[in-house]
């Protein structure tokens, strides 16, 4: 059986609250991650005024503003699926990575399936702060973005903003797979 290449993408997402479906997706940002200038970035109306305080603080967003501003949902799932599948060239498969990979591939899967009726992604995400535990063996507390990068030596830094927060991600992802190979003496 031929194995399939992977095409690894790194997707970050900014949320009015912290489940999908009765909160909404208001932002979200994406890169290649073995070329991170290649990205996607949009920002969403939102499905409902659901929002708690504390999401909208961080995400800078209004969502009065989001609902006259923002695309419609449906409009960005389908770009974003088209943007997956011109990145996966062939029969390449995409792989969904993300800094709390469970939080934002909720999202996105939902958004997916809600408006697209499948994800490009699958079922599966690979989380950075796993694969950061593992290769390093480092407790789960050693898996804030903020310890990661002072370890790494990440040049660049998040910030909420979806698009910035991917390429972010994309740097984290690509220094912790440079010590994964050190590592392992290749």
């Amino acid at each position: 059986m031929a194995v399939r290449k992977e095409i690894f993408i790194s997707v970050d997402i900014e949320a009015s609250g912290p489940i999908p479906g009765e909160y909404s997706m208001l932002s979200i940002g994406a890169c290649l991650i073995e070329a991170p200038e290649t990205t996607f970035e949009r920002i969403l109306k939102p499905l409902n005024r659901n929002a708690d305080p504390e999401a909208l603080a961080v995400t800078g967003f209004n969502l009065e503003e989001l609902e006259q501003s923002g695309m419609k949902p449906q409009k960005v799932m389908t770009e974003l699926e088209l943007w997956v599948k011109a990145a996966c060239i062939g029969d390449a498969m995409p792989v969904f990575v993300g800094l709390n990979a469970p939080f934002d591939w909720s999202f996105v899967n939902y958004y997916f399936h809600r408006f697209c009726g499948t994800n490009p992604f699958g079922f599966t995400a690979l989380d950075i702060k796993a694969y950061y535990m593992g290769v390093t063996g480092s407790s789960w507390r050693d898996t804030r973005s903020s310890a990661m990068a002072s370890r790494l030596r990440a040049i660049q830094a998040g910030n909420h903003n979806a698009l910035q927060d991917a390429v972010y991600q994309a740097e984290l992802f690509r220094l912790v797979r440079e010590l994964r190979f050190q590592s392992m003496g290749l």
